[in-house]
């Protein structure tokens, strides 16, 4: 048996921003630092950061005033910005700065009079971050392109779409077509928002499908770029698997297979995918692995002013 290892995979410079300022707000201030949901969505990262001290809450009412409070790299309304600054907290946004992007044009579509069009998953923390930017109704979600046909606009003429970062490139083209097919005016990039990081993992998982019997996909289950994965590889044709790690795998899966594609979810740390390849190779020995590489990334986001003052 072979296996080959996506490359880019694995944490995207969002997430490791995100991780790195919880760390370094808990190396700079100690613990308790608290953390407005999930920082980025894998169990793994979790449990590791509040292991060093980090408390992780649903609401700020959670958090006790004049506290730490970090915001998650998906990002938050503005009506959260509001709530910390009323009760006094000291907040850290995390948010990842292409859904800052983000954020920033829907204002700005907004102020040119435009409603917004937003394609992505209902109830998901980036979602409801970008969706709260602006006053209710002025943002429609659509999920899908059956959603886009029935769509009832004010004016389609002031039209402008952006996207959630972590989606399905192949489905994502689909919508934007359906929309510029009914609204002729709609203004929006032509590939969506779709950030680096899902761009290339999904074009790495698309080309290692070619040659792999199986696809693995490190993630949790919460985590929408992971699940986007694991759906290409269903759409290649290939058993495709989301485990958080080795103890999910099962060993009948490798029944037949020749050559195993490994891939991981832009949140999911490293160790996970090298443990996951331990498990494989002792199971069955005389596996190798190898890095299938279709691009180096070198994108770096620098951390907010606050953790690094002297």
């Amino acid at each position: 048996m072979k296996i080959y290892l996506a490359s880019p995979r694995g944490f995207c410079a969002g997430v490791d921003r995100a991780i790195s300022i919880v760390e370094t707000a808990l190396e700079k201030f100690g613990a308790p630092v608290y953390v407005r949901h999930e920082i980025v969505h894998n169990q793994a990262v979790v449990s590791r950061l509040r292991d060093k001290g980090a408390v992780f809450v649903e609401e700020l009412e959670e958090v006790p005033a004049k506290s730490v409070a970090v915001f998650s790299a998906h990002g938050v309304p503005v009506a959260v910005h509001q709530d910390a600054e009323s009760r006094q907290l000291m907040t850290l946004d995390a948010t990842c700065p292409l859904v800052k992007k983000v954020h920033t044009s829907v204002k700005r579509h907004n102020q040119n009079h435009r409603r917004i069009i937003l394609i992505g998953h209902q109830g998901h923390p980036e979602v409801i971050g970008t969706m709260g930017q602006l006053e209710a109704g002025q943002v429609i979600l659509v999920e899908t392109v059956e959603d886009v046909a029935r769509l009832d606009v004010p004016d389609e003429n002031e039209l402008a779409y952006t996207t959630q970062t972590t989606l399905s490139i192949d489905e994502t083209k689909d919508i934007i077509a359906a929309l510029r097919a009914r609204f002729p005016a709609i203004k929006g990039p032509e590939k969506g928002d779709l950030c680096y990081a899902t761009t290339n993992r999904q074009s790495a998982v698309l080309k290692m499908s070619e040659r792999v019997d199986m696809l693995l996909v490190i993630g949790s289950r919460n985590s929408s770029n992971s699940n986007r994965l694991r759906e290409l590889g269903e759409r290649m044709g290939k058993p495709s698997y989301l485990i958080d790690g080795p103890t999910d795998l099962q060993r009948e899966w490798f029944a037949g297979m020749e050559n195993v594609g490994i891939s991981s979810g832009a949140s999911a740390p490293e160790d996970l995918v090298q443990d996951v390849v331990k498990w494989i190779q002792k199971e069955f020995p005389g596996t190798a692995a190898e890095d299938y590489v279709i691009l180096e990334e070198n994108v770096r986001f620098s951390l907010p002013e606050a953790l690094t003052a002297a």
